[in-house]
């Protein structure tokens, strides 16, 4: 889904997800700053990542000069080769997980492989084949700039290490003067293929983070909500 960004909250702006479940295609959001901009996950796909840049341009919001990845999933970090010249920051746990993908060889004989041998991977590993158009220009960039529990960026932005059944990496990143927590998808269950009976979303991490009693929430795959009175 080709969108403009949707300004949520003081210098917070979010690109939605595509409510297309199959598409895997999450939200993005920028938190806009004189100094530079910083990106809250690099988008689903080498594409989506110019789109958001020429929305980002087009918006008046100044250039991004940071990313921040909420955890290595593809469809959280695969439109990174598309941001030159940004500053990378991830967990460090990511930043292992990712370089180990990265030595993979992705392209579309690959992925039909994977799921024929694995059927459980077809969501997934479809949607990558729909997202990257051009299999020879891209690559799967690992942060550069790594951490193990929690980073203060420039303008107070918090960056904070959760990790969860969805991913050991999963990481929030907090915006205090913006009233926003980006959650990534530090709630959700395990991916598909990794799901077991009776995995679901996890609620005791939800009620926490909702009791640090900021105005918005923005998981990546769902509109920005509100936490109830």
């Amino acid at each position: 889904m080709r969108t403009s960004l949707q300004h949520l909250s003081g210098r917070v702006w979010i690109h939605p997800a595509d409510p297309d479940p199959d598409m895997i295609q999450g939200s993005v959001a920028v938190i806009a700053d004189d100094a530079g901009s910083t990106l809250v996950d690099a988008g689903h796909s080498p594409d989506l990542a110019r789109h958001i840049r020429e929305m980002i341009a087009q918006a008046g919001l100044p250039p991004v000069r940071r990313l921040v990845y909420t955890h290595h999933h593809w469809d959280h970090t695969w439109g990174a080769c598309a941001w030159e010249d940004v500053e990378i920051i991830g967990h460090a746990l990511g930043h292992d997980l990712m370089a180990a993908e990265a030595l993979r060889p992705w392209s579309p004989a690959y992925l039909r492989e994977q799921i024929a041998a694995d059927s459980r991977l077809g969501p997934s590993f479809r949607a990558r084949a729909r997202a990257v158009q051009d299999w020879d220009a891209f690559t799967i960039v690992p942060a550069s700039r790594t951490f193990t529990d929690r980073l203060t960026l420039t303008g107070g932005i918090q960056v904070r290490h959760l990790g969860g059944h969805h991913a050991p990496d999963s990481t929030v990143v907090a915006v205090p003067d913006s009233g926003v927590m980006l959650l990534g998808d530090c709630f959700y269950p395990p991916p598909l293929h990794l799901r077991r009976p009776g995995d679901g979303v996890d609620s005791h991490q939800i009620e926490a983070l909702v009791g640090e009693g900021f105005a918005w929430y923005v998981d990546s795959h769902n509109p920005p909500w509100r936490p109830p009175r």
